[in-house]
């Protein structure tokens, strides 16, 4: 391709989605659905303006790749470990209800058994890219069915690396060949790799770059890293998207975390159009044609097939109706990965071309369809079945004094206080069984995410005098302070801080009024411990405001070292043995007064 064939269709590409997302978006479709009119529009099917959807569909799924590099920075290994239920419990049990149920129409059609499996798999997995997107865009990937979504979609992309691993391995007669699984030894050892690597070698790299104060050369930084690992991961045979989705979980802990997604979005939300595009480019509408009744009635029964199973799977995996009927109408296409795994399949000939090709199709189809059944479940069913979840979004314009933001262990203290003082205030908790069992007790709150602007002014923050925030999430805690502190600086921030780093991050926000949750009663408990130890009233007093002080001032002049992980260890080390003095002091004085 010559620069000025590439030039031209640069300007096609921008002028597609200059126009039909904005129509999409003003119609309710959503962004994905109109990158994909677009790129129906341009492509073979469409204008004939661009005709090398191959070579785009590959460059462009460097988009997914970027979208897990940035969810893999937003999950920290803690709340990894946390979901660790939903990931390998839910997410299998998904898979293999899928599987069940997309077979059964495979094996009456009289599919062979490896072509049934391997079509039955890629129609189990749903768009990573896709359903991320919606969520997104709809500020619901924080609500329950947003997490086990994620978890689901999380698992199928591990999933998916064996699956791709061992097909080529795999003969006509489903046999696996001599030392096949040997050959997946340099993945497992690049994993590791990039796992030891992100831990250990990523945060110098990142200090030496920082020092050149160049914003451009971090941003160049950032990309170098996220493409070679995923250059890395393909070379091996491993899904390029699970390998930066890890390593962007290890680096959640960095302290440049916020600045590697800062110069990372744009790119990322940029491949991600192309990748939809490319989608809507590729969809084979001459297969359409040659079979016109199976490809929609095969769509319809992928789709119908899947939100079955996945409600089902969501039901005895104890999850409530609305809850498995959110989740199963989310993810009820077929996935980017099923794209690769009927082309590998096909090369290696345990599917046919035309196969592939139908499969293909399909897939694209469901994702097309996807908005619109999602759309069908958020307008209609919910409405239908009275859900919760949006009943709780609409808030009263009602202009109370406080705006208490989380109402979970922490926020109802303060909520009763407040009660109990006849002060009015407006409580919003953005998990809605939350929500649901603090109403029995006739606790008056509200559904809604505090991050978002609009439903903050419907909230009354423009009026309000005090901003309790007591959201549990680190993150959110954060990224709500700071919406706060641009849009409202009239509030007062009263902020609850998890721990040191929380409080750090608050406080270079200018939030100085904070309270670490469990350090008022941590100190409580110490008094009475030294009191059963045998030491008196004066002397337990003496040593808990000694240490509150001395923590404090730590607190403020750690603050300094926060981006500088050895002078904050070692300031924090040089603080100790200080108070470890102070304390050592004390006792040889009242020795010496006994």
């Amino acid at each position: 391709m010559n620069s000025h064939t590439f030039m031209l269709n640069l300007l096609v590409f921008m002028a597609a989605a200059v126009v039909a997302v904005p129509i999409a978006t003003r119609l309710g479709l959503g962004n994905v659905l109109g990158y994909l009119i677009a790129g129906a529009a341009i492509g073979p099917w469409g204008l004939k303006l661009i005709w090398n959807v191959s070579d785009i569909l590959t460059f462009s799924e460097f988009g997914v790749v970027l979208l897990l590099f940035i969810i893999g920075l937003e999950l920290r290994p803690g709340r990894l470990w946390n979901m660790r239920r939903d990931i390998f419990g839910f997410g299998l049990m998904q898979i293999v209800f899928c599987m069940i149920a997309l077979s059964i129409p495979l094996v009456i059609y009289q599919v062979g058994f490896l072509p049934s499996g391997i079509l039955a798999f890629g129609f189990a997995l749903s768009s990573t890219a896709f359903a991320m997107q919606i969520l997104t865009e709809k500020h619901e990937l924080n609500t329950q069915y947003g997490r086990a979504s994620f978890a689901i979609l999380l698992f199928q992309d591990i999933a998916v690396v064996p699956v791709m691993i061992i097909l080529p391995m795999l003969t006509q007669n489903d046999q696996v060949s001599r030392g096949g699984f040997m050959s997946m030894l340099p993945g497992f050892l690049a994993l590791f790799a990039v796992l030891v690597g992100a831990r250990y070698l990523v945060q110098p790299f990142f200090r030496m770059v920082v020092k050149s104060k160049s914003r451009e050369l971090f941003t160049a930084a950032a990309l170098l890293l996220v493409f070679s690992v995923a250059a890395l991961m393909e070379a091996v045979g491993f899904s390029m998207a699970l390998g930066t989705f890890v390593a962007g979980v290890i680096l959640s802990e960095s302290e440049y975390r916020h600045e590697l997604e800062a110069s990372i979005e744009p790119f990322k939300g940029l491949l991600l159009g192309l990748f939809f595009i490319a989608v809507g480019m590729s969809m084979d509408f001459g297969i359409l044609v040659k079979y016109p009744l199976v490809i929609p009635v095969a769509v319809v029964l992928l789709m119908t097939l899947k939100i079955i199973a996945v409600y089902f799977a969501g039901a005895l995996f104890r999850y409530d109706g609305e809850t498995s009927r959110n989740i199963a109408f989310l993810i009820c296409q077929g996935g980017e990965f099923a794209f690769v795994l009927f082309k590998l399949a096909a090369d290696k000939n345990m599917l046919t071309s035309e196969m592939a090709a139908i499969a293909t199709v399909v897939v694209a189809f469901s994702l097309v369809l996807t908005p619109f059944v999602y759309m069908f479940n958020s307008r209609i069913l919910r409405v239908r079945f009275n859900s919760s979840e949006w009943k709780f979004d609409e808030m009263p314009s009602e202009h109370n004094p406080v705006i208490l933001a989380g109402f979970g262990r922490y926020g109802q203290i303060i909520g009763r206080m407040l009660r109990l003082n006849d002060i009015d205030f407006t409580a919003l908790e953005i998990d809605s069984e939350q929500v649901q069992a603090v109403r029995k007790f006739g606790s008056k709150v509200h559904y809604g995410d505090a991050s978002r602007l609009d439903l903050l002014e419907a909230a009354g923050a423009a009026h309000a005098k005090i901003f309790v925030l007591a959201v549990d999430d680190v993150e959110a805690s954060v990224k709500i302070a700071q919406i706060v502190r641009q849009h409202f600086p009239h509030l007062k921030i009263l902020a609850r801080a998890r721990n040191r780093q929380h409080a750090h991050d608050l406080m270079a926000l200018g939030i100085d009024d904070l309270r670490r949750e469990t350090y008022a009663s941590s100190l409580e408990t110490a008094e009475v411990m030294l009191h059963e130890l045998g030491f008196t009233e004066k002397q337990t007093e003496r040593m808990i405001s000694k240490f509150r002080k001395h923590d404090e001032n730590q607190l403020l002049e750690q603050m300094k070292y926060r981006d500088n992980e050895k002078l904050y260890i070692d300031y924090a080390n040089q603080a100790g043995l200080q108070l470890a003095e102070v304390f050592r002091q004390d006792a040889l004085a009242d020795k010496k007064k006994d």
